[in-house]
């Protein structure tokens, strides 16, 4: 990505796009799962497009405002608006009123963007438009949408959600819908099925895990540079070379067993964790969020489109896991996975209304959202699969640096591989980065590590 790129980009006027027919004026709830406060903000989106021949005399602006509007009459609560209701409940007044579209046009070509597109993207307020006022979590508009033309003919998706709505892989159901009514569809492939009531807490309530993940601890991490001024926002990249580099860093009994999501994120929290440099007896967190739709018996509705995850926590000390070997990490992020099942979420449900919908707890926390099989690189409008189609910025959530996305990407050289936005204080950032080229460099000892312990997450 070109970090200097300027250019200029002409906004007309920023218009609601109602459902293009009429649709029931009706108050929908959201589930435990979706109104809980760790899911109350926004997410940024963007897809990027080459121009495409076949599809020369079309205006993608038209295209995709036409497809929206078709797709929002299925998906007519995303054309309300949500509210409060008694002990913090969120529901969605379908009030049909639309979601805001804006039509842009940039002075700038796709290619001047640079080969091996990856966020974080430094325009992104050229492209996603923060229309004031638009933010909230009540009372406002559910849906962003920036469309912009580019000077080559291809053009840029932008698309901000309320993550209490829904997940990525909803969000990518809802936006897949809008491509193919844009295509000329009469209906999605997938309908889609609201049935929060699927989520909700029992009656009452019966927590039977500790879910460690919304503990509320006192805070040891320094404050080295944590103002928001000073966050360094960079993506890595870890193709066959990094990988193997950390499969080789681990113990011979682990290096078969273990996938290459596991291996990137324990080596990320780890890195993470001794760039931080809490005190040794810190609890440092790491959570991973895990799809549940097909962990449900029988799994969720085919078209479900609410949040459906939980993120279970991996807990060590933090001196325990900067003097263990990256082994140590690997053992508590891969047998923390293995914790997911209908019934720990279903019990993450019965902790919200016990604890009146409690956020996670940040502090010390590395929150990471596998987001590679959710489907983004495959949108199509019409002009073929996005050059890069993902998340927009290197961290999302209420507290930078807490939040990061594993997503496919590539490199400047072409290579396919996985790209992880991390975002952390400058100086911490660079303590990072030495650490990661330990591991990458092969200069971190290989031994077999003392196997954790885990009930502490359970």
């Amino acid at each position: 990505m070109a970090q200097d790129l300027v250019f200029k980009v002409q906004r007309r006027s920023i218009q609601l796009i109602a459902p293009a027919e009429p649709t029931p004026h009706e108050y929908k709830r959201l589930s435990d799962i979706d109104d809980q406060e760790g899911l109350q903000f926004h997410v940024r989106l963007v897809f990027f497009y080459r121009p495409e021949p076949r599809m020369e005399g079309k205006d993608p602006v038209q295209v995709i405002r036409s497809g929206l509007a078709r797709a929002l009459v299925p998906y007519y609560p995303f054309a309300g608006r949500l509210r409060e209701w008694e002990e913090r409940k969120l529901v969605v007044d379908c009030t049909g009123e639309g979601v805001m579209f804006i039509e842009a046009d940039a002075d700038v070509r796709l290619e001047q963007f640079g080969d091996g597109l990856q966020p974080p993207f430094p325009c992104m307020d050229e492209l996603l438009y923060d229309v004031p006022g638009s933010g909230g979590i009540l009372n406002s508009p559910l849906l962003l949408i920036q469309v912009t033309r580019l000077r080559c003919g291809g053009f840029v998706f932008g698309l901000r959600f309320n993550h209490t709505m829904c997940d990525g892989f909803g969000i990518y159901q809802f936006i897949n819908a809008v491509a193919e009514m844009a295509g000329g569809a009469s209906s999605p492939s997938v309908t889609p099925v609201w049935q929060r009531e699927l989520l909700d807490a029992r009656d009452p309530p019966q927590v039977i895990f500790s879910h460690r993940e919304y503990e509320k601890v006192a805070r040891t991490v320094p404050d080295e540079g944590a103002g928001t001024d000073d966050m360094v926002h960079r993506s890595f990249f870890f193709g066959k070379d990094e990988v193997a580099a950390i499969r080789n860093s681990v113990p011979h009994h682990l290096r078969s067993c273990s996938t290459v999501f596991e291996l990137i994120v324990a080596c990320l929290w780890r890195c993470r964790t001794i760039a931080l440099r809490p005190n040794p007896d810190e609890d440092m967190r790491f959570l991973t969020l895990v799809n549940a739709r097909s962990r449900f018996n029988p799994p969720l509705p085919t078209g479900y489109y609410g949040n459906a995850f939980a993120f279970p926590a991996a807990v060590a000390r933090a001196g325990k896991l900067c003097r263990n070997p990256l082994g140590y990490a690997l053992e508590l992020v891969r047998k923390v996975k293995m914790l997911m099942n209908e019934e720990y979420l279903q019990s993450v449900a019965d902790l919200m209304v016990a604890k009146r919908r409690s956020g996670f707890g940040p502090i010390g926390s590395f929150l990471v959202s596998h987001l590679t099989r959710a489907g983004f690189d495959k949108v199509d409008f019409g002009w073929g699969k996005p050059v890069y189609g993902g998340t927009a910025g290197g961290a999302e959530g209420p507290l930078p640096g807490t939040i990061t996305f594993y997503l496919r990407g590539r490199n400047p050289q072409g290579e396919e591989g996985i790209v992880v936005p991390i975002c952390l204080p400058a100086p911490v950032m660079e303590r990072f980065e030495q650490a990661l080229e330990n591991v990458l460099q092969g200069r971190e000892a290989v031994r077999a590590p003392k196997t954790p312990q885990v009930s502490a997450s359970l």
